[in-house]
C-alpha cells in the first residue's frame, strides 16, 4: 500500500519495440486517472520474444483496474497486458549490503536471520548484496543505491574505504536512505548514520530499522559507533 493507503496495483507489458510505445501506453493510463510510481522497461534479445520491448509498471487511483488493461490491450503494438502482484507487496523493503566478499557475507548472515524472523510475521523485507573492491566501483555501486526502487537501508561493509565512496554516502544520505558502515579504516565510518564492529550485528540493526514491527530506529543512536 502507498502512504495513503490506496490500493496498489502492477501491470506487465509484453509490446513492439518502437518510437512512441511507452508515449501512448503513459496516455491511456493518464485516461483511466491513475498515477504511475515506479516503472522498469527491458528488451528481449533472445527466445521467442527476441525484438520485443517488457514494460513492468506499479500504479494508484485507477477507478477500473481491469478495464484500464483491457484497453491497454486494444493498443495494436501491445501483444499481452496481465495483471500481477506489486514488487513492494512481494519483496518488500531492500536491505543493501555493499563491499568485500567475506563482510559482506557476514552482514548478510545477520541480515537474513533477523528478515526471516520478521517475515514469518508477515513482514517483507529482502536483502540484496555485492561484493566489490576498489574506489571507483564502490563509489558508483554506493551513488546507485539511491536509484533503486524499495532501497530502504545500506550497510558498507569492508576493512577500507574513503574518497569517493564517502563523498556517494552523503549523496545517500542526502536522498533519505540510512548507512551503517562497519568499523573500517578510511573515511566511510565518519560518514554514516552508524558504525557497528560486529559485521553480524550489522546486518541485525539494519532489518530492525526497515521493519515496521522492530522498536530500533538509527534516528535514536544517529552518530554512535557499537
Amino acid at each position: 500500500m502507498t502512504d495513503g493507503d490506496a490500493p496498489l496495483h502492477a501491470i506487465r507489458l509484453i509490446a513492439e519495440n518502437r518510437k512512441g510505445v511507452l508515449r501512448d501506453i503513459a496516455a491511456v493510463v493518464a485516461d483511466h486517472g491513475a498515477n504511475i510510481l515506479m516503472n522498469h522497461q527491458e528488451t528481449f534479445e533472445t527466445g521467442p520474444l527476441a525484438g520485443m520491448g517488457e514494460l513492468y509498471f506499479e500504479y494508484e487511483d485507477a477507478a477500473d483496474p481491469g478495464e484500464l488493461i483491457a484497453d491497454l490491450c486494444r493498443l495494436p503494438f501491445v501483444r499481452s497486458a496481465t495483471a500481477c502482484d506489486p514488487f513492494s507487496l512481494i519483496y518488500g523493503s531492500r536491505v543493501i549490503i555493499i563491499g568485500g566478499g567475506a563482510q559482506v557475507a557476514q552482514v548478510a548472515l545477520g541480515a537474513v536471520n533477523e528478515a526471516d524472523r520478521h517475515n514469518i510475521r508477515g513482514e517483507r523485507i529482502s536483502v540484496d548484496t555485492i561484493p566489490l573492491v576498489g574506489e571507483d566501483a564502490l563509489g558508483i555501486a554506493v551513488d546507485a543505491v539511491a536509484r533503486l526502487p524499495r532501497a530502504s537501508i545500506l550497510v558498507l561493509a569492508g576493512s577500507l574505504m574513503g574518497g569517493e565512496v564517502s563523498v556517494a554516502v552523503d549523496r545517500v544520505r542526502e536522498a533519505g536512505i540510512p548507512v551503517i558502515a562497519l568499523n573500517m579504516a578510511g573515511s566511510v565510518p565518519d560518514h554514516a548514520d552508524l558504525v557497528v564492529t560486529d559485521p553480524i550485528q550489522a546486518g541485525v540493526f539494519a532489518v530492525m530499522h526497515v521493519s515496521s514491527k522492530a522498536r530500533f530506529d538509527i534516528e535514536r543512536v544517529r552518530g554512535r559507533r557499537f
